[in-house]
């Protein structure tokens, strides 16, 4: 198994592309702590458990840095160390311009950018004293294109992209790799609320004229938290079909 024995932490891990990574790491071996506000998360633990794995769920806000600091203390209380942590919580609270707030803005910077901070400066310690560490996080096309009505999301994911490029430098030689993962358009509960339209409209822009599964992004991040990606760091893999703009 490619993560036999290795401790994960993934936030956003209730559902969607976060469950699917939750459960992948847990087949693939690793002791799965799932991060989420969701109570779903829970169930999530459960099923994971229920399959041979092994999971737990703390219900977290990832924007409480006491609370992360207190969980991660826990965490290696109980599991002797930290070996990945998946940065993968996120929001949307889409606007125009003229019409977004500044609490629109901050809610999204809040919980899709400042996160990602709070989070991996609570495990760098335990990774940095290990001499070991994968640190992915979920950036987005958005993050390298734009995207109307999304001022705040592509903010927070372009700015994934260079606290990205920064840590590698910065921790290269602690054997912490960091790489960030931008997914296209993705079939999530989020998604398949949108019209059918929409939808299909998202799908001809492809040219693999596919939409991806939660799945195909989760295999992304498996790769680069695995042994195999020991010397890919500072990298942004775009899983999008093929899609590119310039």
């Amino acid at each position: 198994m490619r993560l036999e024995n290795k401790v994960a932490i993934v936030t956003g891990g209730a559902r969607g592309i976060g469950q699917a990574i939750a459960e992948l790491f847990a087949k693939e071996g690793a002791k799965v702590i799932i991060w989420d506000l969701l109570d779903v998360g829970s169930d999530t633990a459960a099923a994971i458990g229920e399959s041979g794995g092994v999971a737990e769920f703390t219900k977290l806000s990832v924007t409480d840095q006491e609370a992360i600091d207190a969980e991660v203390a826990r965490i290696v209380e109980k599991y002797g160390r930290v070996d990945i942590l998946i940065n993968n919580a996120g929001i949307t609270r889409d606007k125009s311009l003229a019409k977004m707030t500044v609490d629109d803005w901050d809610a999204v910077i809040d919980v899709n950018l400042k996160s990602v901070f709070l989070c991996t400066k609570a495990v760098l310690p335990h990774m940095r004293e290990q001499n070991y560490g994968r640190i992915v996080s979920a950036s987005s096309t958005t993050g390298l294109w734009g995207n109307f009505g999304q001022t705040n999301y592509a903010a927070a994911k372009a700015g994934i992209i260079g606290m990205t490029k920064t840590w590698a430098l910065e921790l290269g030689k602690y054997g912490i790799t960091v790489n960030a993962i931008a997914p296209g358009f993705t079939l999530t509960d989020m998604t398949k609320a949108m019209p059918d339209a929409i939808i299909e409209g998202a799908k001809q822009q492809i040219p693999m004229r596919m939409i991806a599964e939660p799945i195909d992004i989760a295999y992304g991040y498996l790769y680069l938290s695995s042994d195999e990606a020991r010397f890919v760091t500072g990298s942004t893999l775009c899983i999008s079909g093929g899609t590119v703009r310039h």
